[in-house]
């Protein structure tokens, strides 16, 4: 079983295939950091376009992103790679581990951009240990990493159901509702034809994001199909929880930008959307939707999806392999 101790080697037969499409999905969708256009957010940032509100919040934004994809990293050397049994499954692990490291590289150059000041930058990496609304969301994701970190080997139920919930947090809480939250905020801003470099890049850091959801959410659904036992009403009740905690660590870090008065956003809003998100992501895993509330952000339906297909078709010469599909928004939110 996927959760049994020990490191199967042998791809043939392949028991887990699943797996292994996706890791070849994801070699096909390819691009750099070189790639990413900021003459025209050194533009905005330099005009008078954006009010001090937004300028503030922009600032929270890149600060979160400095450290944000590290802890993701970390998590899946230290848990998944340890504990997921399947050779295909580390094969695509081994791609999402690529994939953080070009979002590291993705944010370094977006800080290095946007905050020419030395100091400035210092101050941002150092974000997590010394804003509370940042560092809240690391402590956060640290103790459902100490979970699972220090178990060698996942011989019980228990030590099986830790490492379940980790998994499940990381999906569903840090990429699926911090980094979901910062993504909203980047699509406002383009909404208003605002950092048009940043939302290009956050377009590809989506596109990542939502596939490494996808095998974590298909991780758990295969748990669940060979351990059936591990699903208990109990722990559905922990999930709930969870994602409640979670909403409200992110709406401490919305409180302190929006407070300030940001035209079209609002904090109830902003919670109403973290609550339609985490609907999504309860459905996901086969569970009743707990919130019941609408996605209030029409710029989000309505943002310019064609940047997205046209990268899924760009040619062979400018990537590995040409993607062909639609891509669209509702299939995550």
């Amino acid at each position: 079983m996927l959760l049994d101790p020990g490191y199967e080697l042998t791809l043939r037969p392949m028991k887990y295939p699943e797996f292994f499409e996706m890791y070849k999905d994801a070699i096909k969708n390819t691009w750099t950091v070189e790639e990413v256009d900021f003459s025209s957010d050194l533009v905005d940032l330099n005009s008078n376009k954006i009010t001090e509100a937004e300028r503030f919040l922009i600032q929270r934004l890149v600060a979160f992103f400095a450290t944000g994809d590290s802890i993701v990293s970390n998590n899946l050397v230290l848990n998944y790679y340890k504990h997921l049994n399947s050779p295909e499954a580390r094969l695509y692990l081994s791609r999402q581990l690529y994939e953080e490291a070009l979002h590291v590289q993705f944010y370094l150059t977006l800080l290095d951009t946007y905050l020419p000041d030395e100091k400035e930058r210092n101050e941002a990496f150092s974000a997590i240990h010394n804003i509370e609304t940042i560092k809240a969301k690391g402590d956060f994701a640290f103790k459902w990493i100490s979970f699972v970190q220090k178990v060698d080997e996942l011989n019980t139920l228990e030590d099986r159901r830790k490492f379940l919930l980790n998994i499940i947090c990381f999906a569903t809480c840090i990429e699926g509702l911090f980094f979901f939250g910062s993504f909203a905020y980047v699509y406002f801003l383009r909404s208003k034809g605002l950092l048009n470099g940043l939302a290009t890049g956050t377009n590809w850091v989506f596109r990542d994001e939502s596939c490494h959801m996808n095998f974590a959410f298909k991780v758990v659904e295969t748990v669940r199909k060979e351990e059936p036992e591990l699903w208990q009403p109990e722990f559905e009740g922990i999930i709930c929880k969870m994602l409640d905690e979670a909403i409200e660590c992110e709406m401490n870090f919305a409180t302190e930008f929006l407070s300030k008065g940001i035209v079209g956003l609002s904090q109830k809003d902003m919670r109403s959307y973290l609550q339609f998100v985490a609907d999504q992501h309860f459905v996901r895993l086969g569970m009743k939707k707990v919130y019941n509330s609408k996605n209030p952000f029409g710029f989000m339906e309505l943002q310019n999806t064609q940047e997205l297909a046209n990268f899924f078709e760009r040619k062979v010469s400018a990537y590995q392999v040409g993607v062909s599909g639609d891509v669209g928004f509702d299939h995550t939110f």
